[in-house]
């Protein structure tokens, strides 16, 4: 990239095919992996309906996984399932103002739920379950963390900071970006937990930016750690064959440097490369 910020045409190296078709096979093991963004719902200019994906995780993608991001636009009638498992070797599902619907996890609707995108909903559940049976890589983040719960039959409850003894998790309301993803509490990992094989500890520092939270674990989640009131943290799926993990903080901030942030994306990347990588040993 150039001092400038950005890359024009001419500088990016994308790889198109020059019409020789020789060598395709171990060109595309070769090539980096593709990771498919759920996109958020949002309007612009309170009126302009827009797909949209946080810069943050994007960069994490292409600058920590070493992926090539691709966003997945929450429109279910424009999206094939099948055709984005073919395209992108695993999905990173991102945080989000929208939570998921009530009504996916059997609860009635309150003013506590907040609002929501229902053709995400629809698009990341599918495909929390494809992943969970497949071994496709999938990582949540903050709503991806709950989609994965309620994806697997958990519940949620609305505003965990009403729950005796919890603290508040929300991200503050005035401040800088810095400011607000600021590192806040600690998370416990429970022994044996395949995130110490990550972070290289039982006990790693968080920011935390969330109003939701895991009520009832989904019958496949198993939770990793807890923030120190006892609030989920970090999940994976159980009997998930490939890298199935979720977190409810927000690692895509300061990804590139930060201690536990990094080592996360980084196993990501690892898990999409082994899956790129049997899928071209399975196609020979």
């Amino acid at each position: 990239m150039s001092k400038r910020g950005y890359c024009t045409a001419a500088e990016l190296s994308l790889g198109f095919s020059n019409g020789d078709n020789n060598g395709a096979k171990s060109d595309f093991s070769m090539r980096k992996p593709v990771v498919g963004i759920v996109a958020n719902t949002k309007l612009v200019d309170s009126h302009y309906p827009a797909q949209t994906a946080g810069t943050m995780n994007v960069e994490a993608v292409g600058r920590v996984v070493g992926a090539v991001p691709l966003i997945i636009p929450a429109v279910p009638d424009c999206v094939d399932l099948d055709v984005v498992t073919s395209v992108c070797d695993g999905f990173l599902l991102t945080g989000g103002r929208p939570n998921v619907h009530p009504d996916e996890y059997g609860h009635e609707e309150t003013e506590a739920h907040g609002t929501f995108d229902r053709g995400r909903d629809a698009i990341a559940l599918a495909l929390i379950r494809h992943c969970a049976d497949s071994g496709q890589p999938v990582l949540g983040i903050c709503r991806g963390f709950q989609e994965f719960n309620v994806a697997m039959g958990g519940t949620l409850h609305p505003e965990i900071r009403d729950l005796p003894g919890r603290m508040n998790h929300r991200m503050p309301p005035n401040g800088t970006t810095e400011e607000k993803f600021a590192l806040r509490h600690m998370v416990h990992l429970r022994p044996g937990s395949p995130f110490i094989d990550i972070f290289g500890a039982e006990d790693v520092l968080v920011n935390s930016l969330h109003g939701q939270g895991i009520e009832d674990p989904g019958a496949r989640i198993v939770i990793e750690g807890h923030a120190p009131d006892g609030t989920p943290e970090a999940i994976t799926i159980k009997d998930a064959p490939g890298f199935a993990m979720a977190v409810q903080w927000h690692p895509e901030y300061n990804a590139q440097s930060d201690p536990v942030s990094k080592p996360l994306f980084e196993a990501f990347g690892r898990a999409l490369r082994a899956w790129r990588q049997g899928e071209a040993l399975a196609a020979e």
